[in-house]
């Protein structure tokens, strides 16, 4: 077992190291299924195989001891040499390979379960957020939000709440599911989107925005138009760049591509249902559903509301619209 246990753990590094090089796409969420599984089972074995003999190796050593004592007794020899506590201690001592798997369990389920029902902690990677969220922010997700899935297959069996115009989310990317998408949702099913030179409308109407002046954006070392937007009961900020043209038209074939109409000023857009139009607040830097298309509901994660760190700038910590 304790073969099986290293060849285990030369396995997961492998896939780890190959992840984190980039050399192939990792899905944590199945990783850390499967950790559970395993650890379970070792868990199992260990509550009802592993340890029951290891007492019972323990109790046996305890009565040939107690046995050997009493026949020199008999023999009228009272002081007998030995002491059988330290070889009951290793007998009953927990193998490595048992406490680098079995006693993980419960931390891992614990974090399993958190992670797939509650919150989970996800990583900004790029400026498409910007000036909500930047590069670095470690941010904190509701996952029960819009509803209960099942982990891995992300199957939703309890309904809770809809995504709602200005929520933040974190999707599965539509191209590659195996990759996570965050994104501002601006059109619910049924919803006319509109982002023509710049200006945002939704169902003909012209979303409310409030200039702010200019500030500098570090990741494009340069001055960007910050605006206050408000969908629905939230606004947050948004930023443009003036100079850049509105729109580069599509970049891939998506599903429900006839419900939307291009041109050099931008794109109108008809939601489907349960489907939703999801944009970056960065506006001239984020390829979203301008783009790529519509986000399904089977592929939202959760409700993004919290930046609980960036290493960088501990003034981000904060709950953010």
């Amino acid at each position: 077992m304790g073969a099986l246990t290293g060849l285990l753990y030369a396995c997961l590094g492998v896939y780890l190291g190959g992840w984190f090089l980039g050399h192939w796409v990792g899905n944590f969420s199945l990783l850390l299924f499967l950790l559970t599984l395993v650890t379970l089972g070792y868990w199992l074995a260990e509550r009802f195989h592993f340890k029951p003999a290891r007492e019972a190796a323990a109790a046996r050593l305890e009565r040939e001891d107690a046995d050997r004592r009493s026949s020199l007794a008999r023999k009228g020899i009272e002081k007998v040499d030995g002491n059988v506590e330290e070889a009951k201690h290793r007998l009953l001592m927990q193998p490595w390979w048992l406490d680098w798997t079995a006693g993980l369990f419960p931390v891992i389920l614990v974090v399993f379960l958190l992670r797939s029902f509650l919150f989970e902690p996800f990583k900004i990677p790029s400026g498409s957020m910007i000036p909500t969220l930047v590069v670095g922010d470690l941010i904190l997700v509701n996952k029960f939000h819009y509803g209960i899935r099942l982990p891995v297959i992300n199957k939703k069996i309890v309904a809770n709440n809809d995504p709602q115009r200005g929520d933040v989310v974190v999707f599965r990317y539509p191209m590659d599911t195996r990759v996570d998408y965050i994104k501002r949702v601006v059109g619910v099913p049924g919803d006319e989107v509109s982002y023509l030179n710049k200006e945002l409308k939704i169902n003909g109407q012209p979303v409310p925005t409030r200039r702010l002046g200019e500030e500098y954006d570090d990741e494009s070392m340069g001055y960007r138009q910050r605006f206050a937007e408000k969908l629905g009961p939230v606004e947050h900020l948004i930023q443009r760049k003036p100079d850049m043209q509105p729109f580069s038209g599509p970049h891939y074939d998506f599903k429900f591509k006839d419900n939307c109409r291009y041109s050099a000023e931008g794109a109108v857009c008809k939601v489907p249902p349960g489907h939703y139009f999801a944009m970056g607040d960065n506006r001239d830097n984020s390829e979203d559903s301008r783009y790529w298309g519509f986000v399904p509901d089977e592929n939202i994660v959760g409700k993004a509301f919290y930046v609980w760190m960036n290493f960088g700038n501990l003034g981000r910590i904060g709950s953010f619209q």
